[in-house]
């Protein structure tokens, strides 16, 4: 193999490892964000369904999947003192 080959060839894997780096950690980050608004959703249904029979019942709609979904348990326990106090 040529010398010019080579360097060219370690050029594109050394590209193609840094176009993969750029575009992975938006994944990761994009993964963890729906994975916790997964967590939150459940939260807020164990939510409502323990405490429906209460009368308390949180809407799930973005804002309040946000919430409990970056807080997890302060998020709902904040949601559920909101609701407390507009009630």
């Amino acid at each position: 193999m040529e010398t010019k080959t080579i360097i060219l060839s370690l050029l594109g894997l050394i590209g193609l490892y840094l176009f993969a780096t750029i575009f992975a950690r938006p994944l990761v980050l994009l993964g963890k964000l729906v994975l916790s608004l997964a967590v939150g959703c459940i939260l807020l249904v164990l939510v409502n369904v323990v405490c429906g029979g209460l009368g308390l019942h949180i809407a799930i709609n973005p804002v309040t999947l946000l919430t409990a979904g970056i807080l997890q348990v302060p998020g709902v326990v904040l949601l559920v003192l909101v609701n407390y106090m507009i009630i």
